[in-house]
């Protein structure tokens, strides 16, 4: 059999307007994340209310993902991401008119991060588990490395984009994350996937399908929960509003940068994994990735120069980036079509909510111990965990191929 094209991809229609319309869905929702991060700190220059931002998506997110995996499995899956954008786009639209009309909030801001949280809950599992249907199964790593790849030039630009629109105002922001939220929404409609509805019964133990699976599969369970705790322990991006005023000292142009710096080491990995794919040694390479991540938080942590922050944080992307394409490759070759978007769900909380509860975990031990005591601590924390996985999950530091 001939090893696949990149090229190949581009034939298949239907998984080209889904990418573009995440490309334009990851930037506006990067640009959203800079802008409501930057206008809570003005308004209130707590590092506790930062992390209650994203406490406040977590929690509907851990609630409503496992429900939402079951209903994606049930439902057209384009239909769901479709009404999630507009969802999405709606909220942006309600920031504009909070902004231009003063009466944005703390409370109106945390109230919209918990419909942030509630909508993605769906979104994350959604867009998961979609690919492999647009697809054929030969073409599933390429298309998550290239999914990869759109997803981090949006977030390279989306930041970066939001900081400069946000020195005109952060209604500048929003409006445009709500046009490019309803382009997405529309590139959707034209999203035609092959999903049959299921006639199997609702019950408890069908929504908990995907945790069964899981939980059976300890090479998933290992991959999913390393990343888990990588996010949990190691992320500092909510932190990051306060290195870049307080210690950096930089405007919301380098708040931009700082956050599109990940995305920046991480399209460059994507790049590299497409030309050169990762075909031995899989769990190693995993488990190394991570290690290499805390490492790297450690370094930003005590850094007061901003070109060696910038340096720092696209390490930890280019690093994160090579977890993430093995864990969704893994997860998705695995996975029977019927219980993909339950077992996706699965995935989402473990890596999509952990971004929030990481989040509120960083704003919480930065007001006890300070922004470079919580970074400090997340990054080593990070690197005993990567140890401890070697031991606890022997079968994933073996892999030796994706595909046993």
């Amino acid at each position: 059999m001939t090893k696949p094209r990149l090229s190949e991809l581009f034939d298949h229609r239907q998984f080209i307007l889904f990418w573009l319309a995440r490309l334009a869905g990851m930037l506006a929702q990067q640009m959203l994340m800079v802008a409501v991060a930057w206008q809570m700190y003005d308004l209130t220059g707590s590092a506790w209310d930062l992390g209650l931002v994203g406490l406040f998506q977590f929690v509907p997110a851990l609630l409503l993902t496992l429900p939402a995996g079951h209903l994606v499995d049930r439902w057209r899956r384009g239909r769901i991401f479709g009404t999630c954008l507009l969802i999405q786009g709606a909220i942006a639209l309600l920031l504009v008119l909070a902004t231009q009309g003063s009466f944005v909030s703390r409370e109106l801001i945390l109230g919209l991060s918990v419909l942030l949280g509630a909508c993605r809950a769906f979104q994350m599992p959604t867009q998961q588990a979609l690919v492999p249907m647009l697809v054929p199964p030969r073409l599933l790593e390429r298309a998550v490395t290239l999914s990869s790849s759109g997803m981090q030039a949006a977030i390279i630009c989306g930041p970066a984009l939001g900081g400069l629109l946000y020195t005109q105002g952060a209604a500048w922001v929003y409006g445009t994350s709500a046009g490019l939220l309803l382009a997405a929404c529309g590139l959707m409609l034209a999203v035609h996937d092959a999903q049959q509805a299921t006639r199997e019964k609702t019950t408890l133990s069908s929504v908990l399908a995907g945790v069964t699976f899981v939980w059976q599969n300890k090479l998933l369970l290992g991959a999913t929960s390393l990343d888990l705790f990588a996010v949990l322990l190691g992320g500092a991006t909510a932190l990051l509003p306060i290195y870049a005023r307080d210690i950096l000292h930089t405007g919301p142009q380098g708040l931009g940068l700082l956050r599109a710096a990940p995305a920046a080491g991480a399209l460059l990995m994507s790049l590299l994994l497409l030309r050169w794919p990762i075909q031995r040694k899989v769990g190693r390479w995993l488990i190394g990735s991570v290690a290499v991540f805390g490492l790297a938080t450690v370094v930003f942590g005590l850094s007061e120069h901003f070109g060696l922050s910038l340096l720092a944080l696209a390490i930890t992307g280019a690093v994160d980036n090579i977890s993430v394409v093995m864990r969704m490759t893994l997860v998705q070759l695995e996975t029977p079509n019927e219980i993909r978007g339950r077992v996706s769900a699965v995935n989402s909380i473990f890596i999509g909510a952990s971004n929030q509860l990481g989040e509120f975990e960083s704003g919480a031990t930065a007001a006890l111990f300070g922004p470079v005591g919580s970074v400090l601590t997340g990054g080593l924390g990070t690197l005993l965990v990567a140890a401890a996985w070697v031991r606890i999950f022997p079968a994933l530091a073996k892999r030796d191929r994706m595909q046993a």
